[in-house]
């Protein structure tokens, strides 16, 4: 059962924007992976709530966004690259998106955002 109520707006534009030409799942995660590219501005700050299978209690980390790791490593989920603000300048990670909060980021970025977080929500799967 989804965890949120449907969004009219939002479904058509996932839809009609993003996902309008694919046929199949390798398709439906390429839409999205090239929507999230344009659409996110990086870099921008954020938190990265990582889930531990070693720790019950979740991770909080500040980081800054660097863009989207490459598209073949986005076939089941959308994963960036982050780097842990005032951490060591080699200290990249990848993460998955759903588990990046926006901090300072413009409106587009927030919108697409929302968008990937609405489509994982609603129990959509590619």
């Amino acid at each position: 059962m989804p965890s949120v109520e449907q969004d009219k707006t939002r479904e058509q534009r996932i839809e009609t924007e993003i996902i309008a030409d694919a046929e199949d799942k390798e398709d439906r995660a390429m839409a999205w992976y090239y929507y999230l590219e344009e659409a996110l501005n990086f870099p921008f700050n954020a938190k990265w709530t990582k889930k531990s299978r070693k720790s019950t209690t979740p991770q909080e980390k500040q980081v800054e966004v660097l863009g989207m790791a490459p598209d073949d490593e986005c076939l089941k989920d959308m994963i960036v690259e982050v780097a842990v603000i005032n951490g060591k300048e080699d200290d990249v990670y990848s993460a998955k998106l759903s588990e990046i909060e926006a901090i300072d980021a413009d409106e587009d970025t927030l919108e697409a955002l929302a968008d990937w977080q609405y489509w994982l929500a609603r129990g959509y799967k590619f």
